[in-house]
């Protein structure tokens, strides 16, 4: 250990006090607004309305590149399994590859829905174990044909 960081008081919580979290907020920021275009990273939603106009499902996520990332996909508990998931999956990926993605990819847990992303095409590209009562999450891909705008 240099005198350096021996001259230093370190913290540890339980939590993230405001001003600290802001400060590493700040700091990964300015890090990564200088080493790559975050800038163009671009909002991408779907949503499924019923009748009344209420939102029974939604797709979001964002688009930076070739790539997107599905950061959410929800039907309401009551609309489940009747194709409204892959219905919005399906515009998402469209939209996705009508804005250039060659990719998109998700993560989500055990208790999730890999196996519905595995049946619409997605792979496991990672998985990470160690989560409680045996939870595994996954990082999953799908490759896109990209489609004329």
């Amino acid at each position: 250990m240099t005198s350096r960081v021996r001259a230093l008081r370190f913290e540890v919580h339980d939590d993230v006090p405001a001003d600290a979290g802001r400060s590493v907020d700040d700091g990964i920021g300015a890090f990564n607004a200088a080493a790559a275009p975050l800038a163009e990273v671009q909002p991408l939603s779907c949503f499924a309305r019923g009748p009344d106009g209420e939102v029974v499902g939604g797709a979001v996520g964002r688009i930076w590149g070739g790539c997107c990332e599905l950061q959410q996909l929800w039907v309401s508990e009551a609309r489940r399994r009747q194709g409204i998931g892959a219905a919005l999956l399906a515009r998402f990926e469209s939209r996705a590859a009508q804005r250039g993605c060659r990719t998109v990819y998700l993560d989500t847990f055990s208790f999730q829905a890999p196996a519905f992303y595995r049946g619409l095409g997605f792979a496991v590209a990672a998985q990470i174990r160690g989560f409680p009562d045996g939870i595994v999450k996954y990082l999953m891909v799908k490759p896109l044909r990209v489609s004329a705008r």
